[in-house]
């Protein structure tokens, strides 16, 4: 039983999936362990291609199925920043929520996510969130803010 602990989703995702009604299967471990260990978004061929090599039995069907799943009982993000790919990103790590926002390129489609929020920000955010809780009496849990615009290059060019 020693597979996945020290790297990976581990518990807190497990829990979740029960939480939902739905069980871990290999399938889903694996998808959530590429995205654990991605440092960029991926799409979900990039998940297929980095899976298929260590479970050649799950297909690119099966990814999206899992992809939808994960997405609706919050697990992970998905993405469409306007170039026809969904790309896909954990919403939270096993540290707890990994909080950031994006930048999208309407140019090139670089996405630039930045977590060095200014204290302004984060105050703003907070009053935001509480005044959107109190309006609609919703628990908010989470948040995704996306800037679209040029980046350095597409802007010089």
């Amino acid at each position: 039983m020693g597979h996945g602990h020290g790297k990976g989703p581990g518990q807190w995702c497990h829990g979740k999936f029960r939480g939902c009604g739905y069980r871990m299967t290999t399938g889903r471990e694996a998808v959530l362990d590429v995205l654990s260990q991605a440092n960029e978004h991926l799409s979900a061929e990039d998940i297929y291609m980095k899976i298929h090599p260590v479970y050649p039995a799950i297909g690119l069907t099966s990814i999206y199925r899992t992809l939808d799943i994960l997405v609706n009982i919050g697990l992970i993000h998905k993405f469409d920043f306007g170039h026809g790919r969904a790309r896909y990103e954990l919403t939270e790590g096993p540290k707890g929520k990994r909080h950031h926002h994006h930048l999208v390129c309407t140019g090139c489609g670089r996405v630039i996510d930045y977590t060095d929020f200014i204290d302004e920000e984060v105050a703003l955010l907070k009053k935001t969130e509480e005044g959107l809780s109190k309006k609609y009496n919703f628990r908010i849990d989470n948040h995704l803010i996306q800037f679209y615009g040029l980046c350095d290059a597409c802007n010089r060019s």
